[in-house]
């Protein structure tokens, strides 16, 4: 997470959703520093992360390495029940 918030805050052109990845950035952080991180919340910082920089060539190997390391995160942990949505019925 260091390296990509180093990262980002070197790169000076124009990010349309800088806030954005940085903000998750620091919750991630925040996360980590907390005890075993929710899954879901780990998931969906990523999703944010990537949709902001992922097109930033410059920044894709940082990128990478952030998905790397919540995806070992996620290995270590337990699995979690994924809620299941009850179907509609036809009509």
């Amino acid at each position: 997470m260091i390296r990509l918030e180093r990262e980002v805050a070197e790169y000076h052109r124009f990010l349309p959703d800088r806030a954005v990845a940085e903000e998750e950035l620091a919750e991630l952080e925040r996360q980590a520093g907390g005890g075993a991180p929710a899954p879901e919340q780990l998931r969906q910082s990523l999703l944010l992360i990537a949709a902001a920089l992922g097109s930033v060539s410059a920044l894709a190997a940082p990128v990478a390495a952030l998905r790397e390391a919540v995806e070992r995160e996620l290995n270590r942990q337990p699995p979690q029940p994924v809620p299941v949505r009850p179907r509609r019925p036809h009509r």
